[in-house]
């Protein structure tokens, strides 16, 4: 009797493709065998952390580079070496990591860190959800952080999304305004911005001594070693010889994403287990990298008001009909007009519409750059598409509201 047939027969209980899919989510924290071409860098985010293995404060560190060059990877990866080797000295080091895309308000992340690191028997303090003010959260935090820690790592990626960096100032002064006193903070702050610091407030320019390190993109060559990594995620033999440098050629494209071409291969696989296919080859790859474009785009916009997306959907009839990438919000502004008239919504000024495409541009939806018109003639911005339009136009029709406009075209 097969020790599957007293299983539920809606689901299946084998896997064709995969070995191991876990390999090739982005949460996946791999090991140190597994990570390729950050040697230098994994070695300074060590150096900054190093103080840490003794229960002294870590220098902070600011770290720059575009999305999926492995920013986020080596910091946790480099922290979490740091308390395995802590501990060896009965140090007690935690860490918390914050993604200020989700949570970007001073109270959030204050009460995230001291959930993270609280012991409630050690401190003698719970962190409730809710219910406690800013200055309650801190104190609390502050109780949890010198009861349960001798040092604690706190990675803000996305730190360039923080609604107010007030908190960066309390963090890095905590021991110097004496509201710790058994232990020590360290702060890592990730960014794509590598202006970020100079939007900074004086005080916390003034308060916050740190690093900078500068991750640059991987080459085809480096994602190739970096996704052969990840074979194992597959079973022996499920893959085309042409599928790993192929990702790694479409991902080197995108400026060196080693988060993507993951996204690819891991898709590919999927594609191909839907399909039921037993091989994952070049056609499954080429569908993946739309689906991974689609997925994330998806992921910028989702929750954005309809209107953002009646504008964001104008940009892409702009670039989809012109020899041109950039356009100015007047031209973008007048082509919304027809949009809004055909989706039946309320026009908004033209200033409305310069704030909303600046807030895409924030929100790396889309680049926007001013651009002098000449001596005393002012200034006026252009904007640009950051996907390709098809994928744009793909993911903005998925809304039931904008949907109609497919039908006029």
């Amino acid at each position: 009797m097969s020790a599957n047939d007293d299983r539920d027969p809606l689901f299946r209980y084998d896997d064709p493709v995969f070995a191991d899919e876990r390999l090739l989510e982005i949460t996946h924290l791999p090991g140190p065998d597994r990570i390729v071409g950050r040697d230098e860098q994994m070695q300074r985010v060590a150096d900054a952390l190093n103080p840490a293995i003794f229960g002294s404060e870590p220098n902070h560190l600011f770290i720059f580079g575009k999305t999926g060059t492995g920013k986020s990877l080596i910091s946790r990866s480099v922290t979490q070496r740091v308390i395995t080797e802590a501990e060896h000295d009965d140090i007690t080091v935690k860490y918390a990591f914050i993604d200020c895309g989700e949570q970007n308000t001073e109270a959030s992340i204050v009460k995230t860190i001291a959930q993270i690191v609280n012991e409630p028997d050690a401190s003698g303090v719970t962190i409730p959800d809710r219910g406690l003010g800013t200055g309650d959260y801190y104190k609390r935090l502050w109780q949890a952080i010198d009861h349960c820690t001798d040092v604690t790592i706190v990675i803000l990626d996305e730190i360039d999304m923080l609604e107010d960096d007030e908190v960066l100032r309390k963090l890095s002064r905590a021991g110097e305004n004496r509201r710790i006193s058994d232990s020590s903070i360290g702060i890592i702050g990730i960014s794509n911005k590598i202006d970020f610091p100079d939007h900074l407030s004086e005080r916390v320019k003034s308060s916050l001594s740190r690093d900078e390190l500068v991750f640059s993109p991987y080459d085809a060559n480096q994602l190739v070693e970096i996704l052969e990594k990840r074979r194992d995620a597959f079973h022996d033999g499920v893959l085309s010889d042409d599928v790993i440098p192929l990702t790694a050629a479409l991902a080197a494209q995108e400026h060196g994403d080693a988060r993507k071409a993951i996204d690819i291969l891991r898709n590919a696989g999927r594609i191909a287990k839907k399909q039921n296919d037993t091989r994952v080859t070049a056609d499954h790859v080429r569908d993946a990298k739309e689906k991974t474009e689609a997925d994330r785009f998806n992921e910028l916009i989702e929750g954005s008001p309809q209107q953002a997306k009646a504008i964001l959907y104008s940009l892409t009839l702009l670039t989809e009909n012109s020899s041109e990438k950039e356009f100015p919000t007047k031209i973008i502004y007048n082509q919304y007009k027809e949009v809004a008239r055909r989706l039946d919504f309320d026009v908004l000024s033209e200033r409305r519409v310069q704030e909303i495409l600046q807030e895409q541009n924030f929100l790396n939806v889309i680049q926007s750059e001013r651009e002098g018109r000449g001596r005393g003639r002012g200034a006026h911005a252009k904007h640009r598409l950051l996907e390709n339009p098809s994928i744009v136009k793909k993911v903005l029709l998925r809304d039931s509201r904008l949907a109609v406009l497919e039908d006029g075209e």
